[in-house]
């Protein structure tokens, strides 16, 4: 009431709007948050990371109206962990969910998520949460369903819906999404979207048979827009992390025909996973610019509603480009020349986007070399709230964002552990980054360094040059590991433990 009072006072003054009115009341409360995600979305991908091919003009106007980071990586390369640390702030050495753990199948009747989050998290939403924040996650949760502690309505998150099941989210249009714990029926019919097709036998009617009605990115901008009407007068925080362009390769024909024609392509009929696409390079660019036109939508209702100058907006993925499913990596120079892919602790499967604006806040047009890492957003976001951040691994980013470069912290070293695709460990250490792979079968692997100020590809292995630095790897792997609470992801004490 006090509040309603006090507008309507500025807005009877002469010379203020009402508009006007709204934006001094805005200047007085927390900034909202929106973190957009992406999904399985490569390093070079976008037009602000040199993108050639595929347009995305809003992402090119966030980056230029804020800043976009060169060095900045997701916390694990692939989707259930990358997404546990991000809202949890710590690394893959300490984090509960360190692999993607499947708990069903991927018929609708086998629908069982992912390892859950356990009662008593404290995540971004939560924290945020407790400083007077209204928050939302609208995308792909991967953390849990409904009936499992990992509900995300009791991880800090007023609002959700979209896939609980990152396996569903393999379907763009699926039967139905999941609002706030009760399912959302769509215009859909269910679709095996990885049942192959033919070459010498399919038909164009053969194609059809994966396109829906619904499609699932268009209901969470819906949502998502809904929200932040909903919550305009009020902090809020929105996490959205969308599924595009994690395959199958599934988008809507009006947006596919901007790219039919302008690649020299073939079908692709699923022999490698996910959904066969008859024009599956322009479907993959097709996607990406439908993502990018969300990121659009984003943008200009904050700034219609008068929020801009209170609502920073960040862009991010959770791991590298993938290597199937019809997408072509090497057509789209995906990862920019960085070796690997999702799945790897090289560049190419790490190193991410992140693009950031506030105006008046965030200067124009800026770009940082300064590393960064995905579990710096809790404290971040807790820096941008003006609050203590709970206990985590990461470091506040907002200086570097802000230009007040001498505010920044610093650090020695970012971490990452992974223990799919046979055990591996990486440290980021200024210049230097030095990784060991196969964990699993030979404990003793020897560590690979390489210096990517003249190395970015990683493709000199210059360990043998510097082995007096090998066992200050050592000892932060010693320092920053933590068991696994389950035997498939324990591979760096598992000696210790088989001994036992």
């Amino acid at each position: 009431m006090v509040k309603q009072i006090l507008l309507f006072t500025l807005a009877a003054l002469p010379g203020i709007s009402a508009a006007q009115s709204k934006k001094s009341a805005a200047g007085r409360q927390k900034p909202n948050i929106i973190f957009i995600y992406a999904d399985d979305l490569g390093y070079a991908e976008t037009g602000p990371y040199g993108q050639q091919k595929i347009k995305t003009p809003n992402l090119d106007r966030l980056s230029a109206e804020g800043i976009h980071f060169n060095q900045f990586y997701t916390s694990t390369p692939v989707c259930a962990p990358a997404r546990c640390m991000l809202l949890t702030g710590r690394h893959g050495g300490h984090s509960y969910i360190r692999g993607n753990y499947e708990m069903g199948g991927f018929p609708d009747s086998l629908e069982g998520g992912q390892m859950p989050l356990p009662e008593g998290t404290i995540t971004v939403g939560s924290m945020l949460q407790q400083a007077g924040y209204t928050t939302a996650a609208v995308g792909k949760w991967g953390l849990g369903m409904q009936y499992s502690s990992g509900d995300p309505n009791k991880q800090g998150f007023n609002y959700f819906y979209g896939y609980l099941d990152q396996k569903q989210a393999h379907n763009y249009y699926p039967s139905h999404l999941w609002e706030n714990g009760k399912a959302d029926s769509l215009h859909n019919q269910y679709i095996n979207v990885h049942k192959p097709l033919q070459p010498e036998a399919a038909t164009d009617n053969d194609f059809e048979y994966y396109k829906g009605k619904d499609y699932a990115v268009d209901e969470m901008t819906k949502k998502a827009t809904r929200f932040i009407k909903s919550h305009q007068s009020s902090p809020f925080f929105l996490y959205l992390p969308y599924t595009i362009p994690h395959v199958s390769l599934q988008v809507p024909d009006s947006a596919l025909k901007q790219y039919i024609g302008q690649f020299n392509e073939k079908p692709y009929y699923g022999q490698q996973g996910y959904t066969p696409h008859k024009y599956p390079l322009s479907a993959y660019a097709a996607m990406i610019t439908y993502l990018d036109t969300q990121v659009g939508i984003i943008m200009d209702l904050v700034a219609s509603m008068g929020l801009d100058d209170n609502t920073i907006i960040m862009f991010s993925s959770d791991n590298g480009t993938t290597f199937n499913g019809g997408v072509d990596p090497a057509f789209f120079n995906s990862t920019g020349g960085l070796r690997g892919f999702k799945m790897d602790l090289y560049e190419g499967g790490i190193r991410e986007p992140l693009i950031a604006r506030w105006p008046g806040k965030i200067p124009a047009g800026k770009t940082s070399e300064l590393p960064g890492v995905q579990y710096d957003m809790m404290a971040t976001f807790a820096d941008i709230a003006g609050i203590k951040a709970p206990a985590n691994d990461g470091i506040s980013l907002l200086p570097e964002m802000t230009g007040k470069h001498g505010q920044q912290a610093s650090r020695k070293y970012i971490y990452f552990e992974y223990p799919e695709k046979g055990g591996a460990v990486a440290i980021r250490m200024g210049q230097w980054k030095a990784i060991k792979n196969g964990l699993k079968k030979n404990p003793d692997a020897a560590w690979e360094l390489y210096d990517l100020a003249k190395d970015k590809s990683e493709e000199h292995n210059i360990a043998a040059s510097h082995p007096d630095m090998i066992p200050a790897f050592d000892a932060i792997v010693k320092k920053e590991h933590r068991n696994a609470h389950i035997n498939e992801w324990e591979f760096i004490n598992s000696k210790l433990k088989a001994a036992k």
